[in-house]
């Protein structure tokens, strides 16, 4: 009746494992839950390439499966708990379409797993109550957004060629492409901006596109490419989405001013536009009503402004303490573009899809069990290796980790003296001597701003000038 393949973890003469309350459990027994699990779910079960796979579809399940955004993944699982004890607590956020366990090869599992709901608000929901679910005495699991990616960036690409072409050239070197996603340059829109964006029918094609174009050696039209995964999207729920009433506009011209923006929004309805700040070519358009922001959204999209064709959507919050507070513990990987959004766009390469600045979690498409590491990447220095001296300032944002070192590169490109640090100290309830860094911009301090200097202290002085150049960025 069931479609089950045994695996090494249910035999008796394997390692025995526990189940909740501690007892040792044999290989029969654990199998024998297992089976039970099935007889009363009705679900399949097979393991395959390292995974065991609970359902994928579930009994009855008719139609395509379920849309990306339904899969979430749980990490931190302990090693000896399986789907028996894992199942039930995943259903109650809802119906489970497929539970993919990673396994070892001794039976153990690997401390991970993924989880897919029939909808997108059932993955939601798992994400808001089982993300640090105590699921054994002392043992907390983390539930998160599974991303699917199924895109490329690509770059280094001949700033003259059209999205025709490229789109035609990775048809050609790649299996599996469904689009190619071009954007102009800020300067002149009739090249490129050196980069594309293509997708991929599946996360498998893109893997081996991916594994295919990586070496470094590949080219195309005689140039060697940069091939990476694109960062994946900001994930924001649809409850936050419903109460947002500010638009993000791009593919301006660097002519264009806030005020003729503002006048080009508030044509449909004079006196909505709260007001306009614009970036290089792109803006933020704030509305003081939602209706308004929607409204103008369907009226503007596509619209020419100053002969520009303009791409509006909705702005997605980012909630930039909290980004930078995870960056500090070294849970994101810092996006150089995407961090100083100020400095010359076209001088680096964004791997965000046309969104407005944020810093996406870079797991390099893929999840991983515990908290990411900022990526470190050495090469071999061969004895005779030819070196060059450079400044720094010729380097590209994307050199940079340090908001220390973004924020002295980001004065530089505006001509700017490098920022001015000034060390102040307290002393804590519990006697630590607590330090803060004041930072003045000396091409700006009789401007609206004088300095800049975080609400937070620390006790190092790395972290408080690290702290403080972090919050000069993100207020300028």
């Amino acid at each position: 009746m069931y479609k089950y393949v045994r695996i090494l973890a249910m035999n008796e003469e394997n390692t025995d494992g526990t189940n909740g309350c501690g007892k040792v459990r044999t290989g029969t027994q654990n199998e024998a839950a297992l089976l039970a699990l099935m007889e009363k779910t009705g679900y399949n079960m097979v393991q395959e390439n390292g995974q065991r796979k609970f359902g994928g579809p579930p009994p009855g399940w008719e139609g395509p499966p379920p849309p990306r955004g339904c899969e979430v993944f749980v990490g931190k699982i302990p090693r000896d708990m399986y789907e028996d004890e894992l199942v039930p607590v995943f259903e109650r956020a809802g119906k489970i379409y497929e539970f993919r366990l990673m396994m070892e090869f001794s039976g153990e599992n690997r401390g991970y797993a993924f989880v897919m709901y029939t909808t997108k608000e059932e993955a939601q929901l798992a994400i808001r109550i089982l993300n640090n679910y105590e699921i054994r005495p002392g043992k907390f699991i983390g539930v998160c957004v599974s991303l699917d990616n199924c895109r490329l960036f690509i770059g280094a690409i001949p700033k003259e060629k059209k999205k025709e072409e490229i789109l035609d050239e990775m048809k050609k070197v790649t299996e599996g492409v469904v689009d190619v996603i071009v954007y102009p340059s800020a300067t002149d829109k009739t090249k490129n901006r050196g980069f594309a964006f293509v997708e991929y029918e599946s996360h498998r094609a893109a893997a081996m596109a991916r594994r295919k174009l990586i070496p470094g050696t590949f080219q195309l039209w005689g140039h060697t490419i940069q091939v990476d995964w694109a960062d994946p999207e900001k994930e924001v729920d649809e409850e936050t989405m419903q109460r947002v009433k500010v638009l993000y506009v791009r593919n301006l011209m660097i002519s264009t001013t806030e005020e003729t923006i503002k006048a080009e929004f508030n044509k449909f309805k004079p006196g909505a536009v709260e007001r306009v700040k614009k970036l290089r070519d792109y803006a933020f358009v704030h509305f003081f009503n939602r209706e308004d922001a929607v409204a103008a959204m369907s009226v503007m999209n596509g619209k020419c402004i100053d002969g520009a064709s303009i791409e509006v959507t909705l702005a997605k919050p980012v909630n930039k303490e909290n980004t930078w507070r995870q960056h500090l513990n070294g849970q994101i990987s810092p996006n150089a573009e995407n961090l100083l959004v100020y400095a010359n766009k076209e001088e680096s390469h964004s791997k965000t899809l046309g969104k407005p600045p944020a810093l996406p979690t870079r797991l390099n498409g893929q999840h991983s069990p515990s908290p990411p590491e900022i990526e470190r990447c050495t090469y071999p220095f061969f004895p005779g290796t030819k070196l060059t001296p450079i400044s720094m300032y010729s380097l590209k944002s994307n050199h940079f980790n340090s908001a220390v070192m973004h924020l002295d590169y980001y004065c530089n490109k505006n001509n700017w003296a490098p920022p001015e640090y000034y060390l102040y100290s307290t002393t804590s309830q519990d006697g630590k001597v607590l330090l803060v860094y004041k930072i003045v911009i000396p091409a700006i301090a009789n401007g609206s701003q004088s300095y800049f200097m975080p609400d937070k202290l620390c006790t190092t002085l790395e972290d408080a000038k690290e702290l403080a150049a972090q919050f000069t960025l993100l207020h300028l």
